[in-house]
């Protein structure tokens, strides 16, 4: 299987058994956080048995999941898991703000990594993601703003009419502009400064 897929799917695959739990228990987070922490756990060790080591960020998610997550069950308190992502925006700020006292490199690259998304982050290209999840495709949606709409969704096809049609780029009004059968060549053979 393709590199870049696996890391795509070890990227979403935890949010996506959450979800699936999340709605057949009728929105019972006591049901849907444990399969999100072995979800999580799985993708972590995964990365690490791919790359032989693991980047910042799985690493820090996975152990706030578990740690929020579980102090969620054990309080039966919501509040727990939704102060998950403030605590990571508070991390990132305070690596942002104190990094460069320790660092020439740019912090947000050596946090995130080589991928496309800490580039186009560093750049100050993107401002925010989200994900969406249906029958037919998994999409990672692009902000520039996060009070404004996606300014382009990355998807996988699950039933492509055509092996072309596997992975594509849409743009805001959802039109296909870029596809590809292959997740790497369209992230790579992409300009996404002009799009």
């Amino acid at each position: 299987m393709n590199k870049s897929v696996i890391k795509f799917v070890t990227d979403i695959g935890p949010l996506a058994v959450f979800f699936y739990f999340y709605y057949i228990s009728d929105k019972n987070l006591k049901v849907a956080i444990p399969p999100l922490i072995i979800a999580t756990i799985i993708s972590v060790l995964f990365v690490w048995i791919l790359d032989r080591k693991i980047p910042y960020i799985p690493l820090l998610s996975g152990i706030l999941i578990s740690l929020f997550g579980g102090l969620t069950i054990y309080f039966d308190n919501p509040k727990f898991i939704y102060m998950k992502p403030t605590i990571i925006n508070i991390l990132f700020a305070l690596a942002l703000f104190f990094g460069k006292y320790f660092t020439n490199e740019p912090v947000l690259k050596k946090i995130l990594g080589k991928s496309l998304y800490a580039q186009m982050v560093s750049q100050g290209s993107w401002k925010d993601y989200g994900l969406n999840i249906s029958s037919k495709h998994i999409g990672f949606s692009v902000f520039k703003n996060s009070s404004e709409g996606a300014m382009y969704k990355i998807c996988k096809n699950f039933k492509p009419i055509n092996k072309n049609l596997k992975y594509f780029i849409t743009d805001s009004g959802g039109k296909i502009i870029k596809n590809s059968y292959n997740l790497k060549n369209l992230i790579t053979n992409t300009d996404w400064k002009k799009l």
